[in-house]
Formats: C-alpha cells, structure tokens, sequence
C-alpha cells in the first residue's frame, strides 16, 4: 500500500469540501466508510488515493432505518447487517433483506455501509491486478484485457467494446428494480435521483457513478406497496456462501386474482450496472403471471445480450434465473 494522508470528516458540510472521486480510479481523494472496498482496492495497488477522508461519523446521523407500509427509508450509513435483520425490512421489503443476507460474510455485513456496498468496484481480474496493462477502468484508453481472456464471470449486458465489467453488488439490483431514490448531499446542496441515474452506463468505464465532487450518499428511499411486500431475491453462485452473484433477479409483483398489476424485475450477475428490465415488466402487465408468460418476459430481458466466449452460457442461466424468481414471487403470501 502506498503511503497517503488520513482526515476525519465529522460532519456532512466539512465532508462535502473535499473533491472526492468516487468511483474513478484516478481520483486523488477517496471517502472512507466501511472500508471494505476501498482498502482492498489500496492494498492491491488499483486505487491511489493521496488522501483518504474518514466519514464515519457520520453514521450517527444517517444510520436510520425507517419502515413503514408507504415506504422504506435507509441511512446510508447503516450497516448491511442491520437491514438484514430489521423486522420492519424482512416483512415488507423482503427482496432487501434477502440481497443482504446472502452478500459477502458475517464479519464483512458488521462493518460494509449501504452506500459503500452500492458503490463497490468490478471484480473483474484484470481491473484488479495491476499487472494487466489493459483496463479501461484503470488506464482509460488502454483497452479491455477481458475481451479475448477470461470472461466467465463478466457481464452480457450493457456493455461495449470498452469494458464488459460485471457489476458485483446485489443491494443495488434490489434498489434499480423497486424504483428507490437516493438522497444525495454535497457542497451544492441536497438532492434526490432516481437510484438507476446513480451508475454511469458504459462509455467512460473509468468514471462509474454521477456523483459531483465531495456528494455523499446520506438515505436511499424505496416505495412500499405489494410491488415491495411481493418481492424476492434469487442469487445463483458458484458456491454458497461468500460468493458473488453469476446470476441473479430480483423481482416484485403486485397481483389481482392472478393477473399482474404490476411488475418490477432486476437482474444481477448479467450486467455492466444495476439493470432494470423495464421491456419484460411491461410484457407481464395484465397476463396471468403462468411459467410461459414468465419465460417470455425472461427472454424479453436477455434480448440483445452480448457474450464473449467463457460467458456464452450467461444469458440461458439469467432466462432461467428470472423465470425461477417470477414464479417463487407469485407464489408469495402477502
């Protein structure tokens, strides 16, 4: 790890001074939350950081979880583990709570920050090892090492010749699929985005989020409803525990007498960001939520997806991944 300089930011004014880059590799100045992430990144000689600013104590003041049948509301500061277990969380936004039961180990759900989880990097090989000169993500303009190597595990959808970086979280797949809004602070003042307008799309792999200079992620708020109370999360991996998602959906469905009202579904595993399937929602809408109608809305959300080789077999599994989430979730008791 390369020597760099330590502050604490003990408020929301003093933290929004510093021109932070998060989620660009080359950013001189890095928040510090969990850590998680972020010191890994160091260790492995991808992020630089000449400063780190510590903005955990701000999670006195934004580590709230607020839940009630209108809506949810989450601190961007609370721990992945105490939305897990939150009794509010689990009974009407189950999806949440599942995303975060089943990402990353006990140890690390403790201590990892909501916003620091969807805010966390490609696990992609190449960008991660320093030792590949072609990554985008690391050296713009250096090209994508994943293209003619090993893309097993990288995304199909959302990508150009750019980047095929699959984006590892789960929490943010739950989020783009139940419409949430992310409550942003920074030297400008507050504001509030649509959760899906916080991931950049592919283009510039080296500068991931929308995020000005020193703007700290402070609440995530999610509708309530059935769409919430009806919702699932279905991770596939290659082992089960402490592995990221090969494929995943989340989904959510409000019913009347079988026939769907409406739809929300994500997918995980498959993409460049957090991917909402916004085609397949609209293909269920007033149709019997049957295994058929399901697999063609699955077939609706892997249209136009891109392989590279070692990842061909992605798109069949996120088809059958979805279909499986749709007909748990319309099973449900709400």
């Amino acid at each position: 790890m390369r020597p760099f300089g330590y502050e604490r930011a003990d408020d929301i004014a003093r933290a929004s001074r510093y021109p932070t880059g998060q989620g660009q590799t080359d950013a001189p100045v890095q928040f510090l939350a969990g850590g998680t992430t972020l010191i890994d990144l160091m260790k492995l000689d991808v992020l630089r950081p000449e400063r780190v600013v510590d903005v955990t104590p701000l999670t006195q003041s934004h580590s709230e979880i607020e839940a009630t049948p209108q809506g949810l509301r989450l601190g961007a500061f609370a721990t992945m583990a105490a939305v897990a277990g939150h009794a509010g969380v689990i009974a009407g936004y189950p999806a949440i709570a599942q995303s975060l039961q089943l990402a990353a180990s006990p140890q690390i759900r403790n201590m990892a920050t909501l916003g620091g989880n969807v805010l966390q990097r490609t696990r992609c090989p190449y960008y991660r090892d320093p030792s590949w000169a072609e990554c985008n993500k690391r050296t713009p303009g250096s090209g994508c090492a994943a293209m003619k190597g090993f893309s097993r595990q990288n995304a199909v959808l959302g990508v150009d010749e750019g980047c095929i970086a699959q984006y590892p979280g789960d929490l943010g797949v739950v989020l783009a699929a139940l419409g949430a809004e992310a409550e942003l602070v920074g030297s400008g003042g507050a504001r509030r985005i649509p959760f899906q307008s916080l991931h950049r799309p592919a283009g510039q792999p080296h500068i991931e989020h929308t995020l000005q200079p020193g703007e700290v992620i402070v609440a995530f708020r999610i509708p309530g409803g059935e769409v919430a109370r009806r919702s699932l999360y279905l991770k596939i991996r290659d082992r089960q525990s402490y592995e990221f998602a090969i494929a995943s959906a989340a989904v959510g469905l409000e019913l009347d007498k079988g026939i769907v009202r409406q739809a929300r579904i994500g997918l995980g595993g498959m993409a460049y960001r957090p991917w909402r399937a916004d085609a397949a929602e609209a293909a269920l809408i007033g149709e019997p939520l049957t295994e058929d109608n399901a697999r063609a809305a699955a077939e609706i959300a892997l249209r136009g997806a891109i392989t590279h080789g070692r990842n061909d077999y992605k798109p069949e599994l996120g088809r059958r991944t979805l279909v499986r989430a749709l007909v748990q979730a319309a099973a449900m008791e709400t």
